[in-house]
């Protein structure tokens, strides 16, 4: 088990359940994909991901439907996808994800809140360099040889995989692989009738960076400021 796993062992997704409006996020990733390839989830792979999320994150269905019908009507926003980078306190680098309908607004609070915390807001492309972009898969425990499954699903794109065990007591399997290939995984997944409980992409550090508990509470003061912010869909930082 490499890279991936540490991160994934310390977050478990640690951000996306910590999102006080996660249903929000769900509804503008609904949204944009509507709007990009239109309302039926099986032609509709993004669609399809984001109807997965929305089900692993316990979004009443009628909220999904809601969110699909008014994402097919003329008064839809229209939502952006944004990336903000920057430093935060004692050299974190963070990378911002955002779904915005007005992006100069939302590059002004991210910028404040980077100001307000010791912080500062760089330039688009900045930070790139210190994270990888990870397709991730949460798939059905239905594999009896994990190394089986590995040595298959290297052709797709697939570098790491994993058991993990949930709150239930049941276990998942975690799939990490190429950005570019998330489509390649996901196509081999559905024709192999795995179930894909959540999906979709994260930053993985190269080297996490160590602080005291001290900085640390700085750090996450920032942190926590961003992500109140309604336009902010995942946050990833390279603090240990």
């Amino acid at each position: 088990m490499g890279r991936a796993f540490e991160f994934r062992k310390e977050r478990k997704f640690k951000r996306w359940a910590k999102m006080a409006k996660v249903f929000t996020r769900i509804g503008k990733e609904i949204a944009i994909s509507v709007k990009e390839s239109g309302p039926n989830p099986e032609t509709n792979p993004r669609l399809r991901m984001a109807m997965q999320n929305a089900k692993a994150a316990n979004m009443p269905k009628d909220n999904v439907e809601r969110a699909i019908k008014k994402a097919s009507g003329k008064d839809q926003e229209d939502y952006k996808e944004m990336v903000y980078e920057g430093y935060a306190p004692h050299g974190i680098a963070i990378v911002i994800e955002t779904l915005t309908d007005n992006p100069t607004r939302t590059v002004a609070n991210i910028r404040s809140y980077f100001n307000k915390c010791g912080g500062n807001l760089g330039t688009t492309g900045s930070l790139e360099f210190l994270f990888d972009r990870k397709s991730v898969f949460k798939i059905a425990d239905k594999a009896n040889d994990l190394e089986e499954l590995e040595l298959e699903l290297i052709d797709y794109g697939v570098d790491e995989l994993f058991r993990e065990e949930e709150e239930d007591g049941t276990t998942t399997i975690m799939l990490y692989g190429g950005f570019t290939d998330f489509n390649r995984i996901r196509e081999y997944l559905e024709a192999n009738h795995f179930e894909i409980k959540e999906s979709g992409f994260e930053r993985i550090p190269h080297e996490n960076k160590e602080l005291t508990a001290d900085q640390k509470a700085e750090v996450e003061k920032l942190i926590d400021k961003i992500e109140e912010d309604d336009d902010v869909s995942h946050v990833f930082t390279n603090m240990a």
